[in-house]
């Protein structure tokens, strides 16, 4: 590993530790580097907060003797294109200009129109050497959710299920029997946590009542969806608590009641992951995770309308029951937790 890519990897390590609170921002991390070492980071921590270099910046100004000296001597990392606008903060390409740091290493561009190449420039027009591509390709990753967002105009799409041993999804009669283990359920949690929002279709809102919460781990809860076309679910289910926002993907209505959305679609029966994919994108969620049931995961996947999918499989087999959804993709990620095997998968079509 070259030295850059080194300083660049902990940039990757930073930009994590936003997630979940950044949205629909990316994540970024930053460091500063003087002399072969790092003498500040900073990462964005929350939406609507400075930027990763901002709080590198500020952290070498607040704690470093001889500081605005040593910044004109120092390397800047960002696995993320400097912005070069103004949003709900200042252009932290100016800010880079200011301090005359003289060498910007960048992991990859940023996509949005409003930056995509010119801060970059911006930064060149100021005698900045410039390096890109530095683990491109992690660093596209990373930032997957906001790629998917900006370039398709739509959130990024997880799939997620359990399945037993041999295959089933569900008992055959409308009952709740669990298939994963108890570390499986934090870890569920954890994802949700790591989301904008977390989709279930009537059946599985009906059937398992579920609370789609993050109450296993400290952590955000996401915004619960259900889709209920003639809205004929009971107002008692958890769904309807008002904990948290909630929107009713229906096409009856569209109205609020505290802080559940009721959003009319106008056609049920064509193209519905689709419409519900564009709504959810003006509404600047840019990532979802579908929990099911079988005939939701399976409307998404029928329409090759997913990014990930999350598989837990139990270590029960059961004799008869619902199969569960047949999806090909490509794993990147599988390991053993508690009884239980994790696969991810990507869709090499996305």
């Amino acid at each position: 590993m070259s030295h850059h890519e080194k300083y660049m990897q902990r940039c990757l390590e930073l930009a994590l530790l936003g997630a979940g609170s950044v949205s629909p921002n990316p994540m970024v991390g930053s460091v500063l580097v003087f002399n072969q070492k790092i003498i500040a980071e900073g990462y964005h921590q929350k939406y609507g907060e400075p930027h990763a270099e901002a709080n590198a910046i500020e952290y070498a100004l607040q704690n470093l003797d001889d500081a605005e000296n040593k910044l004109k001597n120092s390397t800047l990392y960002v696995n993320l294109e400097p912005c070069s606008h103004f949003g709900k903060r200042p252009p932290c390409a100016d800010l880079i200009i200011k301090h005359k740091i003289p060498v910007v290493v960048i992991g990859c561009r940023d996509p949005f129109d409003q930056v995509n190449g010119k801060g970059i420039d911006k930064l060149k027009d100021a005698g900045i050497t410039v390096i890109e591509n530095i683990l491109n390709e992690k660093c596209l990753n990373l930032n997957r959710r906001f790629f998917t967002r900006i370039q398709k105009q739509r959130p990024f799409i997880i799939l997620k299920w359990a399945q037993t041993a041999n295959g089933y999804f569900a008992p055959e009669n409308p009952e709740k029997k669990w298939i994963s283990s108890e570390a499986s359920k934090v870890l569920v949690h954890k994802w949700r946590s790591e989301e904008d929002a977390v989709l279930v279709g009537k059946n599985t809102a009906l059937i398992d009542n579920p609370q789609l919460n993050v109450r296993e781990i400290s952590g955000r809860n996401p915004i619960r969806i259900v889709i209920d076309r003639n809205l004929s679910l009971p107002q008692t289910l958890n769904v309807f608590d008002q904990s948290q926002d909630t929107i009713i993907f229906n096409a009856l209505k569209t109205d609020v009641s505290g802080r559940i959305k009721f959003l009319m679609l106008e056609d049920f029966d064509n193209l519905l992951p689709q419409l519900i994919s564009y709504q959810l994108y003006l509404m600047d969620v840019q990532s979802i995770i579908i929990e099911g049931g079988l005939q939701t995961l399976n409307l998404f996947i029928k329409s090759g309308l997913w990014d990930e999918a999350r598989i837990i499989t139990g270590k029960d087999s059961w004799t008869n029951g619902m199969k569960a959804p047949l999806i090909s993709g490509k794993q990147v990620y599988q390991t053993a937790l508690s009884s239980d095997i994790i696969t991810i998968l990507y869709n090499t079509n996305r």
